[in-house]
């Protein structure tokens, strides 16, 4: 599903973010990136969507070589790949079906279909009671639901997710958690960056480890292994 081959990002200020990176994901693998602050991992993640662009190498996502790719042609990308954010990036003034609906009709997808694919994206996060609420009235749990509802109603090969648990609380990211399996569980691959100790501990899955833009483990049922 994606592969990186001898990747390399160094920024115009001179920071090298990544640095000879080899790594091949799976269909339908459910995969921790962790790492410590500034060790590249936000930087690996964007470039798997093409928000960075290596300096070189090869990145392949889901059977398309990035590299080759134009710029008009990256929407058509990222039709594929689901995004979720930490901070969760809802339009405050769209309801929470329009957040997720904006997803679909910028595609022109029909609104019958846009009805039918929210609605039950809306189900797969327990949240069709919610539908016409706007962002501001939801809890954080909430609405990082709402961010994977929108990251999933196309649905995607890819869902990455950017420390989706970091601002919540205990109980409301073991929820998020359940979801994400539950996602995982019907096949789509699912990334998630995070410094969430306990929940890398506990739940086990493929651990990458990213430290000054290297891999520096790759472990099929990892842990976390750095002080929280």
């Amino acid at each position: 599903m994606i592969e990186m081959k001898d990747v390399w990002k160094t920024y115009p200020n001179g920071v090298k973010a990544v640095n000879g990176i080899d790594i091949k994901i799976d269909k339908g693998e459910f995969v921790y990136i962790v790492g410590p602050s500034g060790a590249g991992k936000s930087t690996f993640i964007k470039m798997i969507y093409r928000e960075e662009r290596p300096t070189k190498g090869q990145i392949v996502v889901n059977g398309t070589d990035l590299s080759k790719l134009k710029e008009r042609q990256v929407p058509r990308l990222r039709r594929h790949i689901g995004i979720v954010f930490q901070d969760f990036k809802l339009l405050p003034k769209l309801s929470v079906y329009e957040n997720i609906a904006f997803a679909l009709e910028v595609i022109e997808e029909s609104k019958p279909n846009i009805r039918k694919r929210v609605m039950e994206a809306l189900d797969l996060v327990s949240l069709k009671n919610k539908a016409r609420f706007l962002p501001d009235e939801l809890s954080g749990g909430e609405q990082q639901r709402v961010s994977i509802a929108r990251a999933i109603v196309n649905n995607p090969d890819v869902l990455i997710t950017d420390e989706p648990t970091g601002n919540l609380d205990p109980e409301t990211a073991w929820g998020i958690m359940d979801l994400l399996e539950e996602i995982n569980n019907k096949g789509t691959t699912v990334l998630m960056a995070t410094h969430n100790k306990e929940i890398v501990n506990t739940i086990k899955k493929r651990v990458i480890a990213i430290e000054s833009g290297m891999i520096a483990r790759d472990e099929i049922r990892g842990e976390y292994g750095y002080e929280a």
